[in-house]
């Protein structure tokens, strides 16, 4: 059977994993479908995937060496355009494997930054990739450079190739700069914007989940809203904000935010720390979850670990099992509903239990049409920074040795609080 020629600019990609120490095969295993999924979201077609176990990478090749030479002799004759790895390379390691491949080696981070170039759609959104972008290059702008290596040598090749190379690394450094001093701005819009917001004292709710778990799905059936829905990793990436009224009149702003992942660079939530903001100024968290994806509680956690680090955590939130007609078991609704308390499942899709959220939303917000007046001590500082970290702060004088607080705050917030309490 003769195979097909791909077609010009189709790209055709092998997968590396390194199964190490504290990994199980199983975790790779779904680490490197999740990898899959990322490759042929950003249009590349999968041909091949090659693992190995070891302790942890090597300095030189991330993989052993023997391990590379064999990758390097399959991918003779087979067409192959990239080989992508699933873990973030060192700078030398791109280098080392690009010199011994003689093909186009990617990082899981690098791929999901060019699928997140692709998505984005607004200004703010295109000014957080070429951040993102930006930074992961300036350490490895020596790659952009290596044909020097393979001259004869001698005066006058070096030079003026580390004398470009400085040029280079100093135009990236100089365009960071200008694009965090822009994102700044951004940042500071998004803050007035949301003072505009606290003085109608609308509740804001952001809803979070991994990626492709339904957001922008559920935010269209509520508000009306017209955005991408598709069943694809990072669909949408420009953040949305809508208002919705709740049957009691309660209006609340719902915030899409982009989806988050398991090993989410750490370079990527900086970039977006104006939309991400988004997420830990919010008052009430709405988190989707795939109820029928095979890992949900692995995606489960890695939302929450984005949560931590964007020093959200503790907030009020309402979980959403979402995708329950994709179940085979509607018995697995029950069983995690029940094991979250207060949490609803849903089909963003069908608009079953959408009765049930919009209850829970109403339920979850009830606490913020109350203004509660607090006098804390200064002693209680983590308390005081507890309040603006999950409750919504109306008034703050600092009187003396404590502080005046008047805020909404959640009802746990609250219970916590009831010995400060003032009559207000």
């Amino acid at each position: 059977m003769i195979e097909t020629r791909p077609k010009k600019n189709h790209e055709r990609a092998v997968l590396v994993g390194l199964e190490q120490a504290g990994v199980s095969k199983w975790d790779l295993r779904d680490s490197l479908e999740e990898l899959a999924e990322l490759a042929s979201s950003a249009g590349a077609e999968v041909v091949d995937t090659v693992t190995q176990k070891l302790q942890k990478p090597t300095a030189p090749y991330y993989i052993g060496k023997g391990k590379a030479e064999a990758i390097k002799h399959s991918l003779q004759d087979r067409d192959i355009t990239s080989v992508i790895f699933d873990d973030e390379l060192s700078p030398a390691q791109g280098r080392n494997l690009e010199n011994l491949l003689s093909r186009k080696v990617l990082d899981r981070t690098q791929l999901i930054l060019d699928i997140f170039a692709q998505r984005a759609r607004s200004r703010e959104g295109r000014l957080q990739i070429e951040l993102a972008q930006l930074q992961y290059l300036l350490p490895r702008l020596t790659r952009m450079w290596d044909h020097l290596s393979r001259q004869t040598g001698g005066i006058g090749t070096r030079g003026p190739g580390e004398t470009q190379l400085e040029v280079d690394r100093r135009r990236v450094q100089e365009r960071i700069a200008r694009l965090e001093r822009e994102l700044e701005a951004v940042r500071k819009t998004r803050a007035v914007q949301r003072q505009g917001r606290k003085r109608h004292q609308w509740p804001v709710a952001a809803v979070v989940g991994y990626t492709n778990a339904g957001k922008s799905t559920l935010l269209n059936l509520l508000t009306g809203a017209d955005l991408v829905a598709e069943n694809r990793l990072f669909a949408t990436l420009d953040p949305t904000t809508r208002s919705f009224v709740l049957p009691n009149k309660q209006r609340v702003l719902l915030t899409d935010t982009v989806g988050f992942l398991r090993k989410l660079p750490h370079t990527l939530i900086e970039s977006f720390k104006a939309t991400l903001e988004e997420v830990s100024e919010a008052d009430l968290l709405i988190h989707i979850v795939d109820l029928s994806h095979a890992r949900v509680d692995d995606q489960m956690e890695a939302v929450e670990g984005v949560i931590k680090e964007l020093n959200a955590f503790g907030k009020q939130a309402v979980i959403v099992f979402n995708k329950i007609d994709n179940l085979a078991n509607r018995e697995l609704a029950e069983t995690y509903t029940k094991r979250f308390p207060g949490s609803v499942a849903i089909s963003a899709r069908t608009g079953e239990g959408m009765n049930k959220l919009v209850q829970a939303l109403q339920d979850a917000l009830s606490a913020w049409r109350l203004r509660s007046r607090f006098r804390i001590p200064a002693s209680e500082s983590a308390l005081i920074a507890e309040i603006h970290r999950v409750g919504h702060v109306l008034e703050l004088h600092y009187e003396g040795e404590g502080a005046l607080i008047v805020a909404h705050v959640p009802p746990d917030l609250a219970q916590k609080l009831e010995r400060y309490a003032e009559q207000g």
